[in-house]
């Protein structure tokens, strides 16, 4: 339990307050920016933090190299999606619909890449968890007082799941085949913090001039980014991406509460059944089968 499921769920903890945090920042900001903002201060971190992550690069082969390349690209397209998606949707399901679909993706991604058929236990535990995560969102829907759903923003929630699902899948890959997993989440995302950098330099800034915008992208870049893709990259030591993309499903529940807790949303007696059968569905796969 300690050794993978753990810091995986710590992780999917402070993830779960990214869209509430994201939320807080001045009125004009834009969603890309604020997302770019906090990968570029957050991967540097990562990547300065660690001497393994700074000589990755030189130690691997060319075939590691275009993984490293390819992760990278991966790691800057979750918050050019993300973030806009919660301006479009919500926070709720934005993140649902990023976090739902992104074991989904993974699974069947990995299943082509030749990285192992997924376990039924996990099909299992993945089909519970996403049907908490649906009954979560589609909760006011049910109640009969929820939103018109947003297209693009549903479309770009899922891109920003594909994207976690293929840096998830490339970093455990990277470490399971011996390299650190502190060095390998340094290589990614320092470079995708040079890749999203001109999104910042090139849009507005003057919201990061801003006690209260400069403080969300701090939260943003020191918790959600440095701190969590640390315990998540020890995760990935432990567990297949498959089931740490699952496990990262705590993180709609995390905000769904903070948005109750901190927003003032208020969520229907059914998502609150929803938040049950999730975390129903992630006990299931966190804790092991007795023999």
């Amino acid at each position: 339990m300690f050794g993978g499921p753990a810091p995986i769920l710590a992780a999917a903890l402070l993830w779960g307050t990214t869209g509430t945090a994201s939320s807080l920042v001045p009125t004009g900001a834009p969603a890309a920016g604020v997302g770019a903002a906090a990968l570029v201060l957050g991967g540097l971190l990562l990547f300065l933090s660690d001497r393994s992550a700074r000589e990755l690069p030189r130690a691997c082969g060319p075939r590691e190299r275009w993984l490293l390349a390819a992760g990278a690209v991966a790691v800057t397209g979750y918050p050019l999606t993300f973030y806009p998606a919660v301006t479009r949707t919500g926070v709720a399901v934005a993140t649902v619909i990023a976090l739902g679909s992104a074991p989904v993706f993974t699974g069947l991604l990995g299943w082509l890449a030749r990285q192992g058929r997924p376990s039924g236990r996990w099909a299992a535990a993945t089909a519970l968890a996403v049907l908490g995560c649906a009954v979560l969102v589609l909760g006011p829907e049910l109640a009969g007082h929820g939103a018109a759903v947003d297209v693009l923003g549903v479309l770009l929630a899922a891109l920003s799941g594909l994207s976690y699902a293929v840096y998830s899948l490339i970093g455990g890959r990277l470490i399971a085949a011996g390299r650190p997993s502190a060095g390998v989440m340094g290589a990614m995302f320092g470079g995708a913090a040079l890749l999203v950098l001109p999104v910042v330099a090139l849009g507005p800034v003057g919201w990061l001039l801003t006690v209260r915008g400069a403080g969300v992208v701090l939260h943003l870049a020191v918790i959600t980014t440095f701190l969590a893709y640390r315990l998540f990259g020890h995760g990935l030591r432990h567990a297949t991406a498959q089931t740490a993309t699952t496990l990262t499903l705590a993180e709609p529940a995390v905000a769904a509460v903070l948005g109750v807790a901190a927003l003032g949303e208020r969520l229907p007696a059914v998502s609150w059944c929803g938040l049950a059968v999730l975390a129903g569905g992630l006990a299931f796969l966190a804790f092991p089968a007795r023999r």
